[in-house]
């Protein structure tokens, strides 16, 4: 199917944009993937970084920009984020703990929706925390169906190996015991996009105490039943 819009430089950014939403991605890689000449799209991409639209990592990789996420809000067409609420209030009630949504944002996932447990003790993360990728079960999921170079990238200096990666794509969910911080364990269960790509995570988090050293024996089917109503609101807003 010929996507092209007639304005030449309008789809060459477009296909810089849809190369980037697979995630952080060097400028050797943009250029295989989107079959531009490199100095075309070195020039694309530095501009796109000047409005915001594309940023740079701290490796210096491309990654989609903050604007996208403010054009995205403004117009009201973020469905994973306006059905991510009620979700997440009904995953908090039938957990008893605190539960959030997360994105990739460079080497770092963000909370992009959160249902704070009401009472008692609670690991309180609020909406727009950075929190490392080298760590947790979220940042698990984020990165255990990424392709070969960005997995060993992912792993560089994890806390998590690639054992555990394995068993979280084998079972469709991550659990994590004092990873992120000590004394908090979790569990989280990838969304999936229209193309089915992992756009994000579900989790639930809380102490170790409350949660037990397996938390995904208690709580992993409700936190993958919630997963999978946020990618069923995706695909029903692509449609």
């Amino acid at each position: 199917m010929d996507n092209s819009s007639g304005v030449g430089v309008i789809d060459k950014a477009a296909l810089v944009l849809d190369a980037l939403e697979a995630g952080p991605t060097t400028l050797a890689q943009l250029v295989v993937s989107t079959g531009l000449a490199r100095p075309t799209v070195h020039r694309l991409a530095l501009a796109l970084v000047h409005h915001r639209l594309v940023s740079r990592d701290i490796q210096g990789r491309f990654v989609l920009g903050s604007r996208l996420v403010e054009l995205a809000s403004a117009a009201g067409e973020d469905r994973l984020i306006a059905s991510a609420g009620p979700i997440l209030l009904q995953l908090r009630d039938a957990t008893g703990e605190s539960a959030q949504l997360y994105r990739r944002q460079g080497d770092a996932r963000v909370c992009v929706a959160s249902a704070e447990r009401p009472i008692g003790l609670r690991d309180t993360i609020p909406v727009g925390t950075q929190l490392s990728m080298k760590a947790g079960s979220a940042a698990q999921c984020l990165l255990a169906w990424e392709d070969h170079d960005r997995l060993l990238q992912g792993l560089q200096n994890a806390r998590y190996t690639p054992t555990v990666l394995a068993g979280v794509r084998r079972r469709g969910w991550a659990q994590s015991l004092g990873e992120r911080e000590a004394g908090v364990a979790s569990v989280s269960a990838p969304v999936r996009g229209p193309s089915g790509r992992v756009i994000a995570a579900v989790s639930i988090s809380g102490p170790i105490e409350r949660l037990t050293r397996q938390p995904g024996r208690i709580h992993a089917e409700v936190v993958v039943n919630a997963a999978l109503q946020l990618t069923n609101a995706v695909g029903k807003s692509a449609e």
